[in-house]
């Protein structure tokens, strides 16, 4: 018998998960992924570990066990399939997908969820680019690195972006940072500070990037986006440079195949 987790409950194991499934998360990044104190989020994690969903390493962090994993995969599931159902049937913003589907993924029941993954065709990645896990909790990692690890000069490709705040995703709409996109690192300052991006069109398709081509297309409806072969973007100082690039944008990139 499937056992009803709470809102709460699936959140948190969701915050998990797109932390790092294996990973040791420490308890002070999972409160702020969610937006809770340090306090509520050690509460939590007592309880959740009580029920045999996470698995505490004094001073070191957490990390889901089998059961969690399994669960959170199952958020996961309904989570990212809906936000594709939303943009591809709904033609809902692409920054507001993920708040959109995080209100429709608890009230799911697993008939719906699988019946969705049929009439959606069974996408194996969501529109900001994460891979969708299958029915059994599977999925294929995605092979790339976070933009902040990127050498100064390198040519890459972005394949997923990783925020989950509505104003972050926007911030990156419109600047068309998106799943799909080429990006040169043209300077990285000293101590986190700026960074200057050069953006140009995308030069070859694949699964993973598809979205990013139609989600392209649409950017004219929203005033989004010039046209122009190349852009140039410095991102600015201050907490939602902080956020966006080194914190909630965990955007995994690969190097572009020259």
């Amino acid at each position: 018998m499937t056992v009803q987790l709470s809102e709460s409950t699936e959140m948190y194991l969701k915050a998990m998960a797109e932390l790092g499934v294996g990973d040791v998360v420490p308890v002070g990044r999972l409160a702020g992924r969610l937006g809770v104190t340090n306090v509520s989020a050690n509460e939590m994690v007592h309880r959740l570990t009580e029920q045999g969903l996470l698995s505490h390493m004094p001073y070191k962090g957490v990390t889901l066990t089998e059961t969690g994993r399994t669960a959170a995969c199952s958020v996961l599931r309904r989570q990212r399939l809906w936000e594709c159902f939303l943009y591809d049937h709904l033609h809902i913003e692409w920054a507001k997908l993920y708040e959109l589907a995080c209100s429709l993924e608890h009230a799911t029941a697993p008939e719906v969820t699988e019946a969705l993954a049929v009439f959606l065709g069974d996408p194996k990645f969501c529109p900001r680019g994460n891979p969708i896990p299958a029915a059994d909790g599977s999925f294929a990692p995605l092979h790339g690195v976070p933009l902040r690890y990127v050498p100064m000069g390198s040519i890459v490709q972005v394949l997923a972006v990783n925020a989950t705040e509505t104003d972050v995703l926007k911030y990156l709409q419109e600047r068309d940072i998106l799943p799909g996109r080429e990006v040169t690192v043209v300077e990285a300052a000293p101590m986190e500070g700026p960074l200057t991006l050069r953006l140009g069109w995308k030069r070859r398709c694949d699964e993973t990037t598809r979205r990013g081509i139609e989600h392209t297309r649409r950017l004219a409806r929203f005033g989004i986006g010039d046209g122009r072969p190349e852009q140039r973007f410095r991102a600015p100082p201050g907490r939602l440079h902080f956020l966006v690039f080194f914190r909630y944008w965990e955007s995994a990139i690969s190097p572009m195949k020259r």
